[in-house]
């Protein structure tokens, strides 16, 4: 059984409602002046349509979890399933290649015991599915039954539809927040797992990361968790050599496009700029990786650094320094932008050259929000993941050299969380840990980021 089926029936039963409530609230226009509505008769449609849409929609996202348990739980009580491992790997296997080939998402089995349970997941989807039908029209036809009774010429369904309005528009609203919540108090959670087993002084200020999942989980070694090559790596690549090539690059096209280029251009060059923003990491991943990487290889060793690798720190810090390019040089033109034409003027009418009020005037009347977007750009640098991991390695080395191999704390995230390591184990933890620690960073750079943009707004607003 399909949501979307009953989303659309849930839609069409709310037309009808609408129809209905609108139909009914008309027929008040032929009463007498006592008899006339409150509200017009569009709030009084909406009112009804509401209380069927809401309710089912609510039902629909609930029968989405607990539909496919009630199938499984259908088929495991069956006598097609006396043949079922009892646990473990296998069990799960084919119940799920069962249940792929029932849905008509798969061809067949792997596994022939898995053969008979397919019939039984046609037969209980089946009867599910109904049951999900029955109860979405049972549910709609008794919120719009409510609703229809309601509405008459002193009822206030102006009132009702805006508070529902109001409402849908709060939860809208706390989306983010409890999102933001929800990660903090997962990452929380798996933190102090990962602490109770490691001590959280060998992590933040070791200088030794081997991490080990296939080691044993009753003795970890935790002078093997060290993350200061991890944090160095992100910082190195990240903060310094990115921020190395975007700041300059970033200010020089915002002063360019703002002060120097003609209107017809800038219409050209500043979008074709922004388009940078817009390319998958992927991209500049394979970029890095075949094209930049053996270039600075190949500089290297002309150079005669005979040592120089193919993955290397400075070859993953520049391209990321291009990508955030646009996050450094749009926030700089806006900030330019802004700045009242009178400081402008009043430089030029004390005898200024235009370098001159750029240098004295506009940047440092600007500073507020280039600093901003520098620090929106270090954040989405420290995040990033696919350039590190297809230009600088796996490899986590404490060292300032930019020609050697580097890994960041993302690369380590997703190397800890992907495989088959157990959850119990401190190596598998670890990456929980990383992500609370880089969370708060980019929380607080985000933070005085805002801080900074709120000042420069209120100079100028």
């Amino acid at each position: 059984m399909s949501p979307i089926v009953l989303i659309l029936i849930a839609i069409g039963l709310g037309v009808a409602g609408w129809l209905a409530g609108r139909a009914k609230a008309w027929s008040f226009q032929t009463g007498g002046d006592s008899q006339r509505p409150v509200a017009r008769p569009t709030y009084h449609a909406w009112y009804v349509a509401v209380w069927i849409l809401i309710p089912v929609l609510a039902f629909v996202v609930m029968w989405s979890f607990v539909a496919p348990q009630l199938v499984t739980q259908s088929v495991l009580a069956s006598p097609a399933a006396a043949n079922l491992p009892a646990f473990g790997f296998e069990r799960e296997s084919w119940l799920s290649e069962a249940r792929a080939v029932a849905n008509g998402s798969a061809p067949g089995v792997f596994n022939d015991g898995a053969e008979g349970l397919i019939e039984p997941f046609r037969e209980a989807q089946g009867r599910y599915s109904i049951v999900g039908y029955v109860l979405t029209v049972l549910i709609a036809f008794a919120g719009g039954a409510f609703a229809y009774m309601r509405v008459g010429p002193r009822f206030q369904a102006r009132t009702k539809v805006e508070r529902t309005v109001m409402v849908i528009l709060l939860l809208a609203s706390l989306v983010a927040i409890l999102t933001t919540f929800g990660i903090f108090a997962s990452l929380v959670f798996e933190t102090v797992r990962f602490f109770s087993m490691v001590s959280p002084v060998d992590f933040l200020f070791g200088t030794f990361w081997g991490p080990d999942p296939m080691s044993n989980p009753n003795n970890p070694d935790g002078s093997r968790y060290g993350a200061i090559p991890l944090f160095w790596g992100t910082i190195f690549i990240g903060a310094i050599i990115a921020m190395i090539v975007a700041i300059p690059l970033g200010l020089m096209s915002a002063i360019y496009l703002t002060q120097y280029a003609d209107p017809k251009l800038r219409t050209w060059i500043k979008p074709a700029l922004e388009i940078l923003a817009g390319v998958p990491t992927v991209v500049y991943g394979y970029f890095a990786a075949l094209t930049v990487a053996p270039a600075i290889r190949d500089a290297a060793v002309a150079v005669g650094f005979d040592s120089a690798s193919t993955e290397s720190a400075l070859a993953a810090g520049v391209v990321m320094g291009v990508m955030i390019i646009p996050f450094v040089s749009s926030m700089a033109d806006d900030s330019i932008a802004a700045v009242p034409s009178a400081m402008r003027d009043g430089s030029y009418a004390m005898g200024a050259t235009k370098s001159e009020t750029i240098r004295k005037v506009l940047f440092p009347a600007a500073l507020p929000g280039i600093v901003a977007g520098v620090m929106l750009a270090v954040s989405r640098a420290i995040g990033e993941t696919m350039i590190v991991v297809m230009a600088a390695s796996t490899a986590a080395n404490l060292s300032a050299n930019p020609l050697e191999r580097m890994t960041t704390v993302t690369v380590q995230i997703v190397k800890m969380l992907t495989g088959e390591g157990s959850f119990d184990h401190p190596a598998t933890l670890s990456a929980f840990a990383l992500g609370f620690v880089l969370f708060l960073v980019t929380l607080a750079l985000n933070f005085i980021a805002l801080r900074v943009v709120k000042r420069f707004r209120e100079a100028y607003e």
